[in-house]
């Protein structure tokens, strides 16, 4: 019985969304349509075409003088691999209350932690905040195992992926539907401006395993960034320690490691006589060495390339970006990334050819028009192609390249 009632309430969730505001004058309404299509080689050489459309509607309300409530859904349907699906699901829905310095929000929440790689998404639970001269200081805790493990992109064991990678299945849906259950939580802190130069970020993050797999990762995170705007140049540098305890045991009786990731940017406003930037950034997660030191694992999976798309762990990512507004209704980028497997055992699918020892996977290309006649419209376009040949860990493997179009329409 409690998998229909799962199975009721996700599938007429939207529906429900557009029929609220019909009863109540009060709330703001906003609806969002994204429909994207795009055609690629991923698997062969082949052309594969693709298709999404997202409908996404909205409202809130204010609750007193100093509450306001948000309500947001979506309903997603496509043809992926010649076969169609559609996906309902609770986006950000949240109760806002503000005193003076003090915020509290509860429901489901945006969280991202200063490197914007351990953890970054939405997530089920409270966040308290506070604003003082030393700076803005947060807690916050989460669950994980009610959102839709697409969006939460929770992969941490292989477990993780296994579920990840199932087909969703309406008759089992508490089974195929719902990301990993784990309990998150962080302490933050933030200043803007400290000595006038220096802005700074610092997290200490924890999550624990409730899957009920046999494989069990616990994992803790110490995480600080910095930025130093200088003239039209802004410097970034952060990094953050991991510790994690796992089960079973590996060969050698080890449930405990260490491991490192590091983030750095270099950002540069052009003076030109239109918004231009063009930024260089490089991004380290650690592989596994001897020891206790261990490959770094985050809490949620997000990928540094638009074709190429391999979990950061054990690999560093190298980028060049130009960011451009060239004229009030056309902008445009360019990136050029470089990936590295940072040792040979952490990461090894495409494009590493069988016994190969080589670091280097290669490079992409990517770049993006965004056309925007008017603010409620918008069109993207993006073309690239990721080179296995400019690496030395599978030269020979196949290239592969993306095109996608997306447009994007807001109704207020």
């Amino acid at each position: 019985m409690r998998k229909t009632y799962y199975k009721y309430f996700i599938i007429f969730l939207p529906v429900l969304m557009f029929l609220l505001p019909v009863s109540s004058g009060a709330m703001d309404f906003g609806l969002l349509v994204n429909q994207y299509v795009g055609a690629d080689n991923h698997d062969d050489e082949d052309m594969a075409f693709d298709y999404k459309a997202d409908i996404l509607p909205r409202l809130s309300f204010l609750a007193g003088d100093s509450g306001e409530v948000l309500i947001s859904a979506g309903f997603t349907l496509g043809v992926m691999d010649k076969d169609f699906y559609y996906v309902p699901e609770l986006l950000r829905t949240e109760f806002f209350w503000r005193s003076g310095g003090a915020r509290i929000r509860v429901g489901r929440i945006q969280y991202t932690d200063p490197l914007t790689f351990i953890a970054d998404g939405l997530f089920d639970g409270a966040r308290f905040s506070y604003d003082s001269s030393a700076g803005s200081f947060s807690a916050g805790v989460w669950y994980t195992g009610l959102l839709y493990k697409k969006t939460a992109n929770i992969t941490m064991t292989a477990g993780d992926q296994a579920s990840y990678d199932a087909d969703l299945d309406y008759s089992d849906l508490s089974n195929t539907y719902f990301a990993p259950k784990r309990f998150l939580a962080s302490l933050d802190w933030e200043h803007p401006s400290v000595g006038e130069l220096l802005g700074l970020k610092a997290a200490v993050t924890g999550q624990i395993d409730l899957t009920g797999e046999d494989v069990k990762y616990n994992s803790q995170y110490l995480t600080l960034k910095a930025g130093v705007p200088v003239k039209s140049f802004l410097f970034e540098l952060g990094g953050s320690f991991e510790t994690a305890e796992f089960e079973p045991a590996d060969a050698d009786d080890n449930n405990f490691n260490i491991a490192f990731a590091w983030d750095v940017g270099i950002f540069w406003t052009l003076p030109t006589s239109f918004n231009s930037r063009l930024s260089l950034t490089g991004h380290f997660a650690g592989g596994a060495k001897d020891g206790i030191v261990g490959a770094f694992v985050p809490i949620t999976t997000k990928y540094y390339g638009d074709i190429f798309k391999p979990k950061l762990s054990g690999l560093s990512v190298l980028a060049l970006n130009y960011t451009a507004r060239l004229v009030n209704a056309l902008g445009t980028s360019f990136t050029v990334s470089h990936f590295v497997r940072n040792d040979l055992g952490t990461f090894n699918g495409y494009p590493i050819a069988e016994d190969n020892k080589g670091y280097s996977l290669g490079t992409e290309f990517f770049v993006r028009l965004i056309w925007s006649p008017v603010s409620d419209l918008q069109l993207n376009l993006g073309a690239g192609v990721f080179s296995p040949a400019m690496g030395n860990a599978g030269p020979d493997a196949n290239a592969r390249w993306r095109v996608e179009l997306a447009a994007i329409l807001a109704l207020f």
